[in-house]
């Protein structure tokens, strides 16, 4: 087993200001969105131009930090919130929500869409292969924070957690295999797949499945959530649960796509 040294969540301290690690996380993930997203919207069938997609990102940072801290409230904690409203806005508890983030990411991709006349899905595939770098980051950030750390465990790779809470036991660091599947893999695999012009919502669609199945996979390493435990079955987690609506949107989205692609345009 390996003893996880307890690292120090502040990167920077200058004076009053602090600069966490999981802070510099988002922007690493933002800074990999923004070089990927001008290198896509210089090709000739990208539905932005350079500007739009500028923009398009301001919309989707206020929905990812609005959905995010909702979903968190909603899908993870909502008694707590109930009774203790205002600390819903104490962002820097931490409590973030992956499933509440990408609703209010789509929701920011439909206002935009709708304001400049583009498709949503049109958008929604560009945008989609440049999330796994974040997530990527995101789930390093959970690691140095020794946060959402994974079940008991006997493999050689197994980690103490300095948290008391983790029970002084080693546990698998599932942050690490998140940050491998929902990062690096999701991202070659979109990546590659994108790279040519594709049927409208396919790309988002494969976004959705894999992610969705991915964080299944991830999940039964995981330490499920103290306040929520197991929640149907003995064996589901919550973060299981949420991943089945998006796996049936990603399959619907594909079939959809690959349909409308072989059905003839009328002259």
């Amino acid at each position: 087993m390996i003893i996880l040294p307890e690292f120090d969540p502040v990167a920077l301290r200058i004076g009053p200001l602090t600069i966490r690690w999981y802070g510099l996380m988002y922007i690493a993930g933002f800074a990999a969105a923004w070089l990927l997203g001008n290198r896509r919207a210089k090709l000739p069938w990208s539905p932005l131009n350079q500007a739009q997609f500028s923009d398009l990102l301001t919309w989707i940072l206020a929905g990812l930090l609005v959905g995010a801290r909702l979903g968190y409230v909603l899908f993870y904690n909502a008694g707590w919130f109930l009774r203790h409203p205002l600390d819903i806005l104490a962002f820097w508890q931490g409590g973030m929500s992956f499933h509440g983030g990408l609703i209010g990411v789509a929701c920011a991709i439909f206002l935009f869409s709708w304001r400049h006349g583009l498709h949503p899905l049109s958008v929604g595939d560009f945008i989609v292969p440049l999330a796994p770098p974040g997530l990527l980051a995101g789930r390093i950030g959970n690691f140095l924070n020794a946060e959402l750390w994974g079940r008991p465990s006997d493999m050689p790779w197994a980690m103490v957690f300095p948290d008391p809470a983790a029970g002084g036991i080693p546990r698998h660091p599932s942050q690490l295999y998140e940050a491998l599947l929902e990062g690096l893999v999701l991202f070659v695999i979109l990546w590659l797949y994108s790279g040519r012009p594709r049927p409208r919502g396919s790309v988002s669609g494969m976004f959705l499945l894999l992610y969705g199945l991915f964080r299944f996979l991830a999940e039964f390493f995981r330490q499920p959530d103290v306040q929520l435990g197991f929640v149907a079955l003995d064996w589901l987690t919550m973060g299981q649960i949420l991943c089945l609506p998006m796996m049936l949107a990603g399959v619907w989205l594909i079939v959809r796509a690959g349909v409308k692609a072989q059905t003839p345009t009328t002259p």
